[in-house]
């Protein structure tokens, strides 16, 4: 990528002279892992998508949730990905207007931006989404419906759009809101998830009770399918954390500490491929953890086979 320089005042500079500030071979190693991450993330997710549709046990608004977070995950294969590569590929920068490449290039870190946000608040609402199911036994269906999920989403979307926005302007602010929204995301999940073990804890302690007293009255909860689907949200919180760290360290040190130069800039680029990666892990841990979407996705594959191998005339064999 350019050469991107944060000034005291926080706006963005771009040295038309420059060229990509990293070294040829890590700038080609970057390339080649971003082509092979477009293709996970982009095939991943759109198997997801389809298995999810077909997916019958999951509540509805539970499984928009998952969604949602495939949707972005697929953005990132089908959009991120290949912009990062067009970046690294100092060969086509040299043939191109450097002010079409300085708007490409706020482009992409628009929606990065916006992606990034809307990722991390739809991992937060499924954590909470997961609390709810715990605490209001048969009054969840009623509270957490479609069209009250479907407005949350939105939601999230409005504030990824506008902290994307804001990074337009200034740099600083945009992380600082970022970091911020992070945060606070990252400590709503571990609540929700510390009380759902507290929770658990409490009625596993209590199980010579009648289950409709453990619940306080409430429809009897399928502990066994709800552990089920907890522990697939908190492996997705993991990968999502896991990955995005490193980027947001960073950039803290590039912004807040005045930290600049080449080391940084291979470190930005290389943290910053580590968080699209995310998108590739996810459909893999969805597969995993969600032995619904995995049969989904079996039954898609295999659908897909059969339509490759079918005759010219008739249904193909495989399917009965």
């Amino acid at each position: 990528m350019a050469n991107v320089t944060v000034n005291e005042n926080t706006t963005i500079e771009l040295n038309e002279a420059s060229k990509p500030s990293i070294p040829t071979g890590i700038a080609v190693f970057l390339s080649t892992l971003n082509i092979l991450l477009s293709i996970t993330a982009s095939l991943g997710n759109a198997l997801i998508l389809v298995a999810l549709h077909k997916e019958t046990s999951l509540h509805p608004p539970t499984k928009l949730l998952f969604r949602c977070l495939a949707i972005t995950d697929l953005s990132v294969g089908l959009i991120i990905h290949p912009i990062t590569v067009f970046f690294h590929s100092s060969s086509v920068i040299t043939l191109i207007n450097w002010k079409i490449f300085y708007y490409i290039d706020m482009l992409h870190k628009f929606l990065s931006f916006v992606l990034c946000q809307v990722s991390i608040l739809t991992s937060v609402a499924i954590s909470v989404d997961r609390l709810i199911a715990l605490l209001s036994g048969l009054r969840y269906r009623h509270v957490v419906t479609l069209p009250r999920v479907r407005a949350v989403i939105t939601c999230f979307w409005l504030i990824g759009i506008t902290v994307g926005s804001i990074y337009l302007w200034n740099v600083s602010v945009a992380f600082t809101i970022a970091t911020v929204d992070t945060l606070f995301s990252l400590t709503t999940s571990g609540f929700s998830y510390g009380k759902i073990f507290r929770q658990l804890r409490h009625q596993l302690q209590v199980h010579v009770v009648p289950q409709e007293q453990t619940n306080g009255g409430r429809a009897p909860l399928n502990i066994a399918r709800y552990k089920k689907s907890v522990s697939s949200a908190i492996w997705v919180q993991l990968a999502l954390v896991t990955c995005y760290t490193p980027f947001f360290v960073v950039v803290m040190f590039m912004i807040y500490g005045g930290m600049s130069g080449d080391e940084f800039q291979i470190a930005f680029e290389m943290t910053a491929t580590l968080s699209y990666f995310n998108s590739s892990l996810n459909p893999i841990l969805y597969c995993w953890k969600i032995r619904s979407v995995r049969k989904a996705a079996k039954d898609t594959i295999k659908q897909l086979n059969c339509s490759k191998s079918a005759p010219v005339n008739g249904p193909p064999d495989c399917i009965r």
